[in-house]
């Protein structure tokens, strides 16, 4: 597969990009990118509502990639877009929250929602806070935008600057497997090494961050045990 020839679908308005690209998922070898000005009825994870303000980025990606290996392709993602930012503002203060979370300053800047789509795609949604964030108590986590941050840029052209990254990326994935991506995915993430929160529905799962598996699935160390998290939203003691 080449990921170097993204054929970007731009709308002024759609409900939700995501659903839109489950239109693209046909074409082998060809390489989608939908993208809107204005999402009416975007979502997160666990069904959450995504706000989508203009001026924003909303896009989903159309890749053919394993199921088996959707952790991978999280990561992958996360990574592409936390190196956009670094590129935009080498200085930034921008880490990595598992499982798909890229935060500057501490606070949410872009979240993804991965989803199956027809035969062997995956469809990668892609939510960047460009020029506003959702106020706290709107959302699960802090949230803030890169222009919160000084960062001057636009959903355009941000885009296309993570198109060429996750090509990047993706060319590494298939030419040296998942091992360089883990490292440079666990160089960037918060709290590595350190105690953090997982939850999980009604349950809260305490322990060490203590890496990332060949999945992508996280690793948290309690006692001496090392127990494997398929999913849950990660908190930081803060103290």
């Amino acid at each position: 597969m080449k990921y170097d020839d993204w054929h970007i679908l731009r709308f002024e308005e759609l409900a939700s990009t995501n659903d839109e690209a489950q239109k693209y998922c046909r074409k082998p070898g060809y390489l989608t990118a939908v993208k809107a000005k204005r999402q009416t009825a975007g979502r997160g994870r666990l069904g959450r509502k995504w706000l989508s303000y203009e001026g924003n980025l909303f896009c989903s990606l159309v890749l053919e990639f394993e199921l088996q290996a959707l952790g991978q392709l999280v990561l992958v993602s996360a990574l592409s877009v936390l190196e956009t930012v670094k590129e935009l503002a080498p200085a930034a203060n921008v880490q990595l929250k598992w499982p798909n979370d890229v935060l500057l300053n501490g606070a949410k800047v872009c979240g993804m929602l991965l989803e199956k789509g027809a035969g062997d795609y995956m469809i990668v949604g892609i939510g960047v806070n460009i020029v506003k964030a959702p106020d706290r108590a709107e959302t699960l986590y802090p949230a803030t935008a890169l222009a919160d941050c000084g960062i001057r840029t636009t959903a355009d052209a941000f885009l296309e600057r993570c198109l060429h990254k996750l090509t990047e990326n993706m060319q590494i994935l298939e030419r040296e497997g998942i091992a360089p991506l883990r490292r440079k995915w666990l160089n960037n993430a918060k709290n590595v090494g350190k105690e953090i929160t997982v939850r999980q529905d009604n349950r809260e799962i305490k322990g060490i961050f203590a890496g990332l598996d060949d999945s992508g699935n996280l690793l948290l160390q309690q006692e001496n045990a090392i127990k494997t998290i398929l999913a849950g939203d990660v908190f930081y003691d803060e103290k």
